[in-house]
């Protein structure tokens, strides 16, 4: 007995251990960005930064939000919130409807059509075809992006995997009640798959967000959102002599807007994880 205890009392010590340096690994990029964006420029110039920052000042952070950069800056994060909050909401809707549709057991062809999104995930054209493709196509402003990378086939599965696992006789009780597939859809399995629908939106959220490839390919400069935006300030900012700096570094700006471009989705995520919490306990619990 007393073994038994001495060795959960071991574990729980390791556990423990291992959690912490997890957790400070996880935070020290984060800490080490803000450090480095409100250093001074001396500090961070002959590599003095290593955690916490050295002679705070806020100029950097000033220039990209109310300084030389806020335009560009500023345009660029309204392009990003554009794409988030409008590519997010088109591509659950349509996700949520294709979901629905694909766990109906009397949906016609509804194996060829699962083979058929099964198959985006194994195979693609590649990358310079499906160029040419959106170029043929005009996919040339802010509106193009959203509804041309609209769907991901494996959200699209995961949401009707859920849906599947939800109770037929709750779905026939409503239709016996008088209720249409759209009422069903809206009032018992949208309710009953939040879980799922925060991480699906999350994952279409997050996809959003950092999107950069494509957003650079297929639209001009007034559509860049803050990813490509923050990639041509570090070439520029590499240049000598393409933007002059004087008591700042260069890499005062670029950790700026590093930090200031990943804030919203650490406001963010504190609200949708209870959600992912909910969906664990609910797959964990058989009838």
């Amino acid at each position: 007995m007393k073994r038994l205890e001495i060795t959960e009392v071991i574990f729980k010590i390791l556990s423990y251990v291992f959690i912490t340096a997890l957790v400070l690994v996880t935070l020290y990029p984060f800490i080490y960005s803000i450090s480095m964006a409100i250093s001074e420029k001396q500090a961070v110039e002959t590599g003095q930064v290593f955690l916490l920052p050295i002679g705070v000042q806020f100029e950097a952070v000033g220039k990209l939000l109310f300084g030389e950069f806020s335009k560009t800056f500023w345009k660029a994060y309204t392009n990003t919130l554009f794409y988030t909050l409008y590519g997010t909401i088109f591509s659950i809707v349509l996700s949520i409807f294709a979901a629905f549709a694909l766990s109906r057991r009397n949906l016609m062809g509804k194996g060829l059509i699962q083979f058929m999104i099964v198959f985006t995930m194994w195979f693609s054209a590649g990358t310079i075809p499906m160029w040419l493709n959106f170029i043929d196509l005009g996919v040339n402003n802010r509106w193009a992006i959203i509804y041309g990378f609209g769907l991901q086939a494996f959200n699209i599965l995961l949401l009707r995997n859920y849906f599947n696992g939800i109770s037929r006789e709750i779905e026939e009780a409503s239709i016996v009640d008088g209720a249409n597939q759209f009422q069903v859809l809206t009032k018992i399995y949208v309710p009953m798959s939040k879980s799922a629908i925060a991480t699906v939106t999350l994952f279409y959220a997050l996809n959003r967000w950092n999107g950069y490839f494509w957003n650079r390919q297929l639209v001009d400069e007034t559509g860049h959102p803050l990813q490509v935006v923050l990639n041509s300030l570090m070439e520029r900012l590499k240049n000598p002599g393409e933007v002059v700096l004087t008591n700042i570094a260069a890499e005062n700006l670029i950790f700026s807007a590093i930090v200031l471009s990943i804030i919203p989705i650490i406001i963010i995520y504190p609200f949708i994880q209870k959600y992912f919490a909910q969906g664990v306990n609910v797959g964990g619990v058989k009838e």
